[in-house]
């Protein structure tokens, strides 16, 4: 991580740019920004910025879209234990013995810190199992 009080160092290039930049009004430089971001593909938001938000934001309904890792919690077994544990084994790769005792004390964490995509796709394979799942 780079030290926030280090000095960077500007060419004369670099220093007449921001000169110019410091010129525009707000407006002129909204549209020079995202300019930038259609034409270059970058972005100007700060990722730490934006990473620190997010725990504030966990109460608000938009801080769920943007989540990227996803713990997958079995909350009931349903009535069809055995297909639960056969989905259980193929998710977690544990042995018999243990995706039964997962099985037998939901609610409990199936996998934790997985990609929406997948998170997904292990509740459909529980759900269509006969298990009760949640996404937290």
């Amino acid at each position: 991580m780079a030290d926030a009080t280090a000095t960077i160092s500007l060419s004369a290039e670099e220093k007449a740019v921001i000169t110019a930049l410091e010129k525009l009004n707000v407006i002129q430089l909204n549209t020079v920004v995202k300019f930038m971001e259609q034409e270059y593909g970058i972005s100007a938001a700060a990722p730490v910025a934006a990473a620190a938000a997010a725990p504030a934001g966990a109460a608000g309904g938009a801080e769920a879209e943007e989540k990227a890792a996803f713990n997958v919690e079995l909350t009931d077994s349903g009535a069809q234990k055995i297909a639960v544990i056969k989905v259980i084994r193929e998710i977690t790769g544990l042995p018999l013995g243990d995706a039964k005792a997962l099985v037998d004390s939901a609610p409990k964490m199936v996998k934790e810190d997985v990609a929406k995509a997948e998170a997904e796709e292990m509740k459909k394979k529980l759900e269509t199992a006969g298990a009760k799942v949640t996404l937290k």
